[in-house]
């Protein structure tokens, strides 16, 4: 509140509580600004409470918590019954004044409110019709401001015609005064044939060289072009025919003129290249860039280079790729010599292009131009040296290399000249297809490839072959003798099959995919080319790994050739038998030997075939993927090429088993006696352990058929050793047949019959397991008496037939009259 106003109200508290005689508590300022209600009250209040506000401090420090005991209706209980606030009326009486106030305020602002609004209601009318006279200015002032652009973009137009108008009039001003001045450079050109000693200085003026080569080659055009259409028209009119031959000599006199002027700027070129004078050159190429394009002056710069006409700087790019005369280059050798010579060129075209950047309108033509000279000169000019392409008629010997050098040679070359293609791009070339000119360089070269490849494998394989057949001859020269009259194996003369030999043909021909890789850029034709040498490999490993199977079953053939020999009548003499039987035993070891030897084969064989079906697919199955058809066809000859080998191996598996059981019958035919079957009943305890021949027989099956089990698996093990049980049955069977059996050799007979079936039991043939089982069975028959034979084979009558057999081998068979008793018992068997 205001002091004046404090004052006011300190004066008001010491009078009457009369309204009339207040003065004013409230102003409409003290409602200004931030208004706050509790600072308006405070000041009213805060001059009467001060003693109230200290008396209640005192009371609530003494007091305590009874202080309210002695409170009644506002007044104080005791002896003296004081007011307890004793500023209530004079605060009664100050809130009514002051409410008595606030209406006479709120009237008052409400009159002053009215005014106001009164007052904003009339300027706002005036304010209203202002605007609206303004906005009638201003469409007035917009409609003179379109008539004015409108004005100035007429007045902007005609002077743009008249600027045109002018323009054009000058140029045409300008091309009359060039026509005018060409004329008479024309007619002083066309004064005589032959003539041009009396030219304007213009023509003669070695400063203004590039001023005239302009105007002579507008003469020249013009002239020809005129000539043109006199020739083209009907030259009737004498006037036309006369005109036309004026500027035949005109031509004539210009051409020459021409051809003097580029002359001398390439005299004046080739000096300034010598001095490597650059800014004359530019110079003098920009004003020979007039004539054909320039064309003269670019071929002229790279004819004029050190690489095309230097004879010392093309016999080093010999000697530096193919080394000392009469010495045989290498591919590794050429390799690094392509490497350091192509680098040199692609130096030297990098330091002339810094020349020609910096002389030549056109640069890139020139780039263009002067690489194409390099690959079509120097590059080929070194490689028809390096690459002389071999017939194939007469292969050139492998004592040289063969035709695999040639194609190493052209592989090298190839590989190492598109790297330098590569570099040249990234030199620069203009516009040249260096990729396609470089690939044109080894066309003749690629166009026959695919049949100097597989010429190249056939010599290699053909080398191989006369290489491993001197090897075997020396080693048979060498051991042959010895090693036959010690006993040696047969096969010990033949060549084995070698798993390295065929790893051998592989790395080859992967070679060569990987040099159909580089030189077919097209898929379908590599796919082609990939077959065509694969076939190669298929065909190689096919016949190398069939004469072997073959050489492996000839010798099994003389193996069983030699049984055949010692195989002698039974009369005689017992020096005679004892020679046979050594003979025999000789006979024996070899085809054992001969059966190891097949075994071996078979697994090399399989070995092989193994590497060749991993290598197409690891790396031929996929780039034949491409050409519809061609996975499938190499797929299919692959099978066909095995064929053969798996022919013979079939055949030699037959004859592994005719020699096994060939030794197995020659064992049995030896060691089995009869009194094993018909031991005597003397009392001694029966001999339980397998005949001598079942153990001789078990012993050389063991032994010879440890290669089988390691050469052979899968399906081509089981078939074997299930053909190989079924005949060693069939042969136990005849055998058995030749002996006459009691109880105690029925015994050991059941004893040997159990030692074969556990020995074929490692077979894993389940077919084979029963037939054993089957003759353990059958063997009963021998054991048995008589009268219990009818309910023997109660549970087995599909043996019965064969049983009936065995019973006749019976010792009682006849005394026990059997024959009768079966007969009654087993009538369909009679």
């Amino acid at each position: 509140m205001k002091e004046s106003r404090n004052e006011m109200k300190n004066d008001r508290t010491s009078k009457s509580s009369s309204v009339s005689s207040l003065p004013l508590i409230l102003d409409v300022d003290d409602f200004k600004g931030d208004f706050s209600f509790d600072a308006l009250f405070g000041n009213l209040v805060n001059e009467l409470l001060p003693s109230f506000q200290d008396e209640e401090a005192d009371s609530s420090e003494g007091g305590g918590h009874g202080g309210n005991d002695g409170l009644s209706n506002g007044y104080l209980r005791g002896a003296a019954a004081a007011p307890l606030f004793p500023e209530v009326d004079k605060l009664l009486a100050l809130f009514n004044d002051s409410y008595k106030e606030l209406v006479d305020l709120r009237k008052q602002i409400d009159g002053k409110l009215y005014n106001l609004k009164k007052e904003v209601s009339i300027q706002d009318s005036k304010h209203r019709k202002t605007l609206a006279e303004l906005e009638k200015g201003v469409d007035g002032l917009f409609g003179s401001f379109a008539r004015l652009d409108s004005r100035i973009s007429s007045v902007g137009q005609t002077a743009a015609k008249i600027g045109d108008h002018l323009q054009s009039a000058d140029a045409q001003r300008e091309t009359a005064s060039q026509t005018i001045e060409l004329i008479k450079y024309l007619m002083e050109f066309n004064s005589s044939p032959g003539d041009l000693m009396e030219l304007s200085p213009l023509f003669s003026d070695d400063s203004r060289v590039a001023e005239a080569a302009s105007i002579a080659q507008k003469l020249r055009s013009f002239a020809e072009e005129d000539i043109g259409r006199q020739g083209i028209g009907a030259a009737s009119v004498m006037g036309n025919a006369a005109a036309s031959r004026g500027l035949e000599v005109a031509v004539a006199n210009l051409q020459d003129y021409c051809n003097e002027l580029e002359n001398r700027l390439l005299a004046r070129f080739d000096a300034a290249s010598q001095k490597r004078e650059l800014s004359t050159m530019a110079e003098c190429a920009k004003i020979l860039s007039q004539f054909n394009r320039g064309t003269s002056a670019m071929q002229h710069y790279v004819a004029t280079r050190p690489m095309f006409i230097d004879v010392e700087i093309m016999n080093a790019d010999t000697r530096s790729v193919l080394g000392d005369q009469g010495a045989q280059a290498s591919p590794s050798n050429v390799a690094r010599g392509l490497s350091s010579l192509y680098k040199e060129i692609t130096d030297t075209v990098r330091k002339e292009a810094a020349t020609i950047m910096a002389v030549f309108p056109s640069p890139n033509e020139v780039m263009a131009i002067l690489v194409q000279r390099v690959l079509e000169q120097r590059v080929t000019a070194l490689l028809d040296k390096l690459l002389v392409k071999p017939s194939l008629v007469n292969l050139p010997p492998m004592e040289e290399g063969g035709l695999l050098l040639y194609l190493r040679m052209v592989a090298v070359a190839y590989e190492k000249t598109q790297e330098l293609a590569r570099d040249l791009r990234a030199v620069g070339c203009g516009d040249l297809d260096v990729e396609g000119l470089t690939e044109s360089l080894f066309s003749a070269h690629k166009d026959e490839y695919p049949e100097h490849e597989q010429a190249s494998l056939r010599q290699l394989y053909q080398a191989k072959m006369e290489e491993l057949r001197a090897e075997n001859q020396q080693i048979s020269d060498s051991t042959g003798t010895i090693g036959r009259s010690k006993g040696a194996s047969v096969a010990s003369s033949h060549q084995q099959i070698s798993v390295t030999v065929v790893t051998e043909f592989v790395r080859w021909n992967e070679e060569a995919i990987s040099r159909c890789t580089l030189f077919s850029s097209q898929p379908a034709t590599l796919a082609t080319n990939v077959k065509a040498v694969f076939t190669c490999l298929l065909d190689q490993v096919s016949q190398y790994i069939t004469e072997g199977l073959e050489r492996a079953r000839d010798s099994l053939t003389e193996a069983a050739n030699l049984r055949e020999r010692f195989v002698l009548g039974t009369n005689l003499s017992r020096r005679v038998a004892a020679a046979a039987a050594s003979a025999a035993e000789a006979a024996a070891a070899a085809g054992e030997s001969s059966f190891r030897s097949f075994m071996v084969a078979v697994q090399r064989c399989g070995s092989s075939v193994a590497i060749v079906q991993q290598y197409f697919a690891n790396s031929i199955s996929r780039l034949l993927l491409p050409v519809d058809g061609a996975h499938a066809a190499s797929c299919e000859e692959m099978a066909t090429a095995m064929s053969s080998a798996e022919t013979a191996a079939y055949k030699g598996l037959q004859q592994c088993i005719e020699t096994v059981m060939a030794e197995v019958e020659r064992l049995l035919s030896a060691e089995q006696k009869a009194a094993d079957y018909r031991s005597p009943d003397d009392g001694i305890a029966p001999d339980h352990r397998p005949t001598n021949a079942c153990t001789r027989v078990v012993a050389y099956l063991s032994r010879v058929l440890e290669s089988a089990f390691t050469a052979l698996e899968g399906l081509n093990k089981q078939a074997f050793l299930t053909e190989l049980g079924n005949r060693l049955h069939k042969g136990l069977l005849n055998h058995w047949q030749k002996f006459t059996f009691n109880p105690s050799g029925g015994l050991r007979l059941k004893r040997d019959i159990t030692e074969y079936g556990e020995f074929v039991r490692s077979f894993n043939a389940p077919s084979v397991d029963e037939k054993f089982e089957l003759l353990g069975i059958m063997a009963n028959v021998f054991i048995v008496a008589p009268e219990s034979l009818s309910t023997l084979f109660e549970g087995t009558p599909s043996i019965r037939k064969d049983a009936q057999r065995f019973i006749q081998l019976r010792e009682d068979y006849k005394s026990a009259k059997l024959a009768a008793k079966l007969s009654s018992l087993w009538p369909s068997l009679s």
